[in-house]
């Protein structure tokens, strides 16, 4: 009997590369004849993580719909440098709506596209965290309440990116945005403001919410996949790291996310009706301070005047993220998550 050695190259996903999968079990992003919903040409920065997380969650839900799909794209950095006038990367059908309104306009279509009685072809929304945590979120809200048959997605890129990084509802504690300066005796953002949509969805008791990253692709497709499969209201959260905005380097924006979900910073998890159904636990837990070294936006915490203690409250509440949502699994002894939860 013959042998033939095979290489396998460690990402640090603990997963083995698409080539050893049958071509059916492969992801979106590994076929060739993918949708490529946005392509060359486009001005992202390098290393952007949006531009990424845009290509992953639309190309899965072009599979997911054969190609039957529409898009509305809120004002922001996706849509800044992806439609500089009069080119555009985009290659679905693709809508431009304001700041704060891409709810209620993909609303519009879902209801248009139903009168025309055209159910087959779904709709999906996208938006940065300013145009969904702040500027959009009573147009969400609606489009929440009224249960319409929309995807919503939120690239969270944790502040104002497209007009120089100012502080949003979604910027962490203790980071530096162009207006939370690391002055003072509480440098950076300030702790316990801003929102967490997520669970503000979570509390609408729509369909489906799920949260996700760039640096899972496997599970970021598969939550697209589900949520294409259901019907009403549902609702994407992304983490899309920005190293303009997080002053991270451009080959660093994988890496980041992950440590981001490994140290507890952002949980993934999937709710329905309100209801956690399944959490990503961590297989590798990693102190907050393995994500917070990799960003200049929290230079100020380490160097010559440290501030451990804006470390620890960080680590507080990551720790609190942890046993909210019971991501350790059988190991963690402290847990308030949802009775009945799954892991996957």
């Amino acid at each position: 009997m013959t042998t033939q050695e095979l290489k396998l190259y460690q990402v640090g996903t603990y997963a083995a590369g698409n080539r050893l999968l049958p071509v059916e079990d492969r992801s979106v992003q590994s076929c060739p004849d993918r949708s490529n919903a946005i392509t060359s040409g486009h001005r992202a920065c390098q290393g952007c993580g949006e531009v990424l997380g845009a290509r992953y969650v639309l190309d899965a839900a072009m599979r997911a719909t054969d190609g039957n799909m529409v898009t509305v794209n809120a004002t922001g950095c996706l849509e800044v440098f992806s439609t500089p006038y009069p080119e555009s990367s985009w290659q679905v059908p693709w809508l431009h709506s304001l700041f704060g309104n891409a709810p209620a306009v993909a609303s519009g279509v879902a209801a248009a596209l139903r009168a025309s009685g055209r159910q087959d072809t779904r709709v999906v929304a996208q938006a940065g965290d300013g145009g969904t945590v702040d500027i959009g979120l009573g147009a969400l809200s609606g489009m929440f309440e009224r249960d319409d048959d929309v995807l919503f997605v939120c690239y969270d890129n944790q502040g104002y990116m497209n007009t120089g990084v100012q502080r949003s509802g979604a910027t962490p504690g203790a980071a530096r945005t162009s207006t939370t300066a690391a002055l003072g005796p509480t440098p950076g953002n300030a702790f316990g403001q801003g929102k967490n949509l997520p669970l503000i969805a979570m509390a609408h008791e729509i369909p489906y919410v799920a949260t996700a990253t760039v640096a899972n692709l496997r599970d970021l497709e598969d939550k697209v996949t589900r949520a294409m499969s259901m019907r009403g209201a549902r609702y994407l959260h992304v983490l899309v790291p920005c190293p303009l905005g997080w002053g991270s380097a451009a080959h660093d924006t994988i890496r980041v996310a992950r440590l981001a979900t490994e140290s507890g910073i952002f949980p993934l998890f999937e709710a329905e009706r309100g209801v956690v159904t399944a959490v990503s636990p961590i297989r590798h837990r990693v102190p907050v301070d393995d994500y917070l070294r990799l960003q200049g936006r929290y230079a100020h915490l380490f160097g010559d005047h440290p501030r451990p203690d804006l470390v620890a409250r960080i680590q507080a509440d990551a720790d609190r993220a942890i046993a909210r949502f019971g991501l350790l699994g059988d190991t963690d002894t402290d847990t308030d998550a949802t009775p009945g939860t799954e892991a996957r």
